[in-house]
């Protein structure tokens, strides 16, 4: 393969930044908090010290300062894997690609990387207000088909591709892990877990309006073969991060408890605790 990249794989805007996210590469920092929401961000920055870069194009907003002395960067993803795709791609290229030039450097750089958002469970004992680390994960986007060297099995994608009942979706199934040594940051969060990565909000997640899902017993099915939770990026951001090698690790504050129907009384102040555990414990 050529090192040189056309201008139309690495697509650049004017001033150089990379196209989607309209970053620079002085933009971030090594560790990079990702949420979903656009507005979490300054909720997020609000806590640091100094925030030197705002920056946003579409959904992706990027703040980028220090705290207790640590350059940290937060950004938004917007929701779902195909969003995913592209933060995780041209955060790889701002470290690890070129940009003036358009070759790939001759060292690599492996970013941190912390998603931090809420989920559901289906796993009818965790408790809703409390923080879920994803230890493994399972997406049913079908994205990393896509990847022609991804390739990502362990004991529970083994056991899970097994029992898993609904053959129309088993194709798009791939499957990726944790950063174990991230673990250490998170090794008091009081639950960790199996994540399912959903490509949607309504029948994939089980619910039905108008249109009905492929099974009333869905989430049900995925607790018994051994998923905690769900949300919609952790199997992008697993899985990309093993193909381009950087370190990631997703903790969710659980929010809802589908199997018993339960909700947050208050979701603003989960949100809030959210942000102070993370902070406090990535940075020192």
């Amino acid at each position: 393969m050529l090192n040189k990249l056309a201008a139309s794989e690495l697509v650049l805007n004017e001033d150089g930044s990379v196209y989607h996210l309209n970053l620079l590469p002085e933009d971030i920092a090594d560790k990079i908090i990702l949420v979903g929401d656009p507005d979490r961000v300054a909720k997020v920055s609000k806590y640091f010290d100094t925030v030197e870069i705002k920056k946003n194009k579409r959904e992706f907003y990027t703040h980028t300062g220090t705290l207790r002395g640590e350059r940290i960067t937060v950004m938004s993803t917007g929701i779902g894997t195909e969003n995913i795709d592209i933060v995780m791609n041209e955060l790889d290229a701002l470290v690890n690609i070129d940009l003036q030039n358009k070759e790939f450097k001759t060292e690599h750089k492996a970013l941190e990387l912390f998603r931090m958002g809420t989920c559901g469970s289906v796993n009818p004992d965790v408790q809703v207000d409390n923080m879920l680390v994803t230890q493994n994960v399972v997406g049913l986007d079908g994205l990393m088909h896509f990847y022609q060297d991804y390739n990502f099995e362990n004991d529970f994608s083994r056991s899970f591709m097994e029992k898993f009942p609904y053959e129309k979706i088993k194709p798009m199934l791939y499957f990726a892990d944790w950063a174990e040594e991230m673990g250490e940051y998170y090794k008091d969060a009081k639950y960790h877990g199996n994540t399912a990565t959903f490509p949607g909000f309504y029948a994939p997640q089980g619910r039905q309006l108008r249109l009905k899902a492929v099974d009333d017993k869905f989430l049900e099915t995925l607790n018994d073969l051994g998923v905690t939770n769900f949300e919609m990026e952790t199997s992008a951001i697993y899985a990309l991060s093993k193909l381009l090698g950087h370190k990631a690790i997703t903790v969710n504050n659980v929010i809802a408890n589908r199997r018993r129907g339960e909700f947050s009384a208050d979701h603003h102040n989960s949100e809030k605790k959210l942000i102070e555990w993370v902070l406090d414990r990535i940075i020192k």
